[in-house]
């Protein structure tokens, strides 16, 4: 165990200093008058994540009863995997579905215009109806009903709610802040884009986000993704693939080249390890479906704020 630890800790080291040799790099070729400051803030906030991970590993890191025992085969564990994956396709070709349909048929009656600011609200509720629809529809066909865990939230998981919510925003602001000084072009999201044209769409998109966007995403990526990986390649490894999985699906909601879009799936898939943190704490999916939901909520009020020069 000893020698497990001290491995891990040299390569933890190893690759910190490799990453902060790269900003350093990075920054002084774009003319920075501290690089070292920056190469050396980046080195120590990547050991106090490496530390924290193995004060609090006991946590997070222990397996289910089942998998503790017998280990699953490779064979096994790749199917979950392509099982999460399938998954996914499945809610967004069922958002793409129920958007079509819906969207056609309330033009077809008169009820909504193409183009206008409810047509996109419309279409964002769809969306996400979509993704409860995909879920919904595996668990029925699995009868799997045990693999997302909900429940009312107790007063620890209110306590949970409070520091995600908290999290996230400082840790949006702090990598906000780091691109911002690397000089790095960040893509943005399409939601973004439309409500800078009319910011009244930050105003709709705020009960969307806590009602819709918070609850279904979570259902697909920490519910659906993180619950099946969990099983067989135990919980750590299910919150990363999974929030690499929910980084990647907003390469598709991104305007901008390849480049800046990187930034942001990776800032992304860095939020969603809280968020997959969280839900491995509780087992309970109601507490990262409103920290996420409520974490939106902040970014469309700065957004709308801003959109309006109130700020």
């Amino acid at each position: 165990m000893v020698n497990e630890l001290a491995a891990a800790a040299m390569l933890h080291l190893l690759g910190g200093m490799v990453l902060a040799t790269l900003v350093h790099q990075d920054a002084s070729l774009r003319g920075h008058d501290q690089p070292m400051a920056l190469a050396a803030g980046t080195l120590v906030l990547g050991l106090v994540g490496a530390i924290g991970y193995y004060v609090f590993r006991e946590r997070i890191g222990d397996l289910p009863p089942d998998a503790d025992r017998v280990r699953a085969p490779i064979g096994t564990r790749l199917w979950d995997l392509l099982r999460g994956i399938l998954l996914i396709v499945g809610a967004f070709l069922s958002a793409v579905a129920i958007v079509g349909l819906g969207v056609n048929a309330l033009v077809g009656v008169g009820v909504l215009e193409r183009g206008t600011l409810q047509y996109r609200v419309v279409a964002s509720v769809l969306q996400f109806v979509g993704f409860g629809v995909a879920v919904a529809a595996y668990l029925a066909i699995t009868r799997d009903w045990d693999l997302v865990q909900i429940r009312l939230p107790t007063l620890r998981s209110l306590g949970l709610i409070v520091v995600g919510v908290v999290a996230l925003v400082l840790a949006q602001l702090a990598i906000a802040r780091l691109l911002a000084v690397l000089g790095i072009t960040v893509a943005q999201n399409q939601v973004v884009v439309t409500g800078q044209q009319d910011p009244r769409y930050f105003l709709y998109m705020i009960p969307v986000a806590i009602l819709l966007v918070g609850p279904f995403e979570e259902l697909v990526f920490r519910g659906g993704v993180q619950g099946i990986l969990r099983r067989t390649w135990g919980p750590s490894v299910a919150i990363v693939v999974a929030s690499v999985l929910f980084g990647l699906v907003h390469w598709v909601a991104l305007t901008g080249g390849g480049g800046s879009r990187i930034p942001y799936v990776t800032v992304a898939a860095t939020l969603g390890l809280v968020l997959g943190y969280l839900y491995e704490r509780s087992r309970n999916l109601v507490v990262p479906a409103v920290v996420h939901g409520l974490y939106n909520t902040v970014l469309f009020g700065a957004q709308y704020l801003t959109a309006t020069g109130m700020v």
